[in-house]
C-alpha cells in the first residue's frame, strides 16, 4: 500500500490544488472547491496536521479500514500522521475544513492544551453530528478564525486565532457531550457490553497468562476507538475505561487477601503482574493501604 506524507499546510493546498494558503501553519478551506480527481486510487494520505472537518458527500471516506457515509454531513476530528484514503469519485455538495500544523498549537501552553481533546484520536464512525444551529455557531468560530488569518499578521494574531479555536473546539467538545447523551440507547448498549466484558475478563482463576488488560482490548472487542470509549463510560459512570480496569483488579485482589493465606507476590502473579511492586503500587494507590496492611485489617 502506497502512502503519501503531507507535512504542512503548504503542501496540502498543493494536494488540494487550490491557492497558495495565506497562513503557513493553519488554514481554513472551502472543501467544494478542491480538486481530487489526480488521487491515486488506494493511496493513504498521512497528514502532519490536526484537523476538523464537514462535509456532506455522495460516495465513501476509508479511515483506516472503516468506510463511513457522510451523506447526511458530519465533523470529522483528525491528529497528525492518522492514515486517510478518500474515494477518488467522491463529490462534495459543501463543506469546510480547518487544518493547523502542530507547530502552531505547541506555541504555547494555552496551544498545546488543545491538542489534549480526546476526539482528535476518535474513529470515523464516532463522527460528531451537529444540528444546522450547532453548525451556524461552528462557522461563525471559523469566520474570525478566517478574517484574523487573511488580515496582516501582528502581535496580537497569534493569541487572537487561538482564543477562536479555544472556543471552536469547547463547542466540539459541548456537542459532543449531547451526542453521548442523545444516543442513549446505543451508549447505554457499549457501557453494558464493557461491563460484561470486564467481569468475564476478571472471572478467570488466574491472569497468569492473559495478563492486566489494557484498554485497547475492550475497545477492539466493542468496535469503537480507545478514546471514545473512555469518554462514553466517563460520561455515563464518572469513570474512564482505564479507572474501571484498576477498581475490578483491586476488587479482586481483595477477594484474594482475605479468602487465601497465598504470598503477595503470588497473588500478584495471579493478577497478571510481572512484578509485585507495580501490584503494590497500584493497590496501595487505590485503597490508601498496602496489600499486607489491607490483609491484616481485616
Amino acid at each position: 500500500m502506497k502512502y503519501v506524507d503531507i507535512p504542512s499546510v503548504s503542501e496540502l493546498h498543493d494536494l488540494f490544488r487550490i491557492d497558495k494558503p495565506v497562513h503557513p501553519q493553519i488554514t481554513v478551506v472551502d472543501l467544494a472547491n478542491v480538486d481530487r480527481s489526480h488521487r491515486e486510487p488506494g493511496a493513504m494520505y498521512r497528514l502532519n496536521l490536526y484537523s476538523a472537518s464537514c462535509k456532506i458527500l455522495k460516495g465513501v471516506f476509508k479511515y483506516g479500514r472503516t468506510t463511513y457515509d457522510h451523506s447526511e454531513g458530519s465533523l470529522m476530528f483528525t491528529e497528525p500522521n492518522q492514515a486517510l484514503s478518500p474515494a477518488t469519485d467522491n463529490k462534495v455538495i459543501e463543506g469546510w475544513g480547518i487544518y493547523i500544523h502542530p507547530d502552531f498549537l505547541n506555541a504555547s501552553s494555552r496551544g498545546h492544551k488543545l491538542t489534549e481533546y480526546s476526539f482528535f484520536g476518535y474513529d470515523t464512525n464516532e463522527a460528531l453530528h451537529i444540528s444546522d444551529a450547532e453548525k451556524k455557531i461552528l462557522e461563525e468560530c471559523l469566520a474570525n478564525i478566517q478574517r484574523e488569518i487573511s488580515s496582516n499578521l501582528d502581535k496580537h494574531s497569534y493569541h487572537l486565532i487561538l482564543s477562536n479555536l479555544e472556543l471552536f473546539f469547547a463547542y466540539c467538545d459541548r456537542f459532543y457531550d449531547r451526542q453521548f447523551l442523545t444516543r442513549t440507547r446505543s451508549s447505554h448498549d457499549i457501557v453494558q457490553q464493557f461491563d460484561r466484558l470486564l467481569r468475564d475478563y476478571f472471572a478467570q482463576d488466574s491472569l497468569i497468562e492473559a495478563g492486566v488488560p489494557d484498554v485497547k482490548y475492550f475497545s477492539s472487542h466493542l468496535n469503537v476507538s480507545a478514546n471514545y470509549l473512555s469518554d462514553l463510560l466517563n460520561k455515563y459512570t464518572g469513570k474512564t475505561t482505564q479507572e474501571h480496569i484498576h477498581l475490578k483488579l483491586v476488587d479482586k485482589a481483595k477477594a484474594l487477601l482475605w479468602s487465601t493465606e497465598k504470598p503477595i507476590s503470588e497473588i500478584a502473579y495471579d493478577l497478571g503482574f510481572e512484578h509485585p511492586s507495580h501490584f503494590t503500587k497500584l493497590f496501595k494507590n487505590k485503597t490508601g493501604l498496602s496489600p499486607s496492611a489491607f490483609r491484616n485489617s481485616n
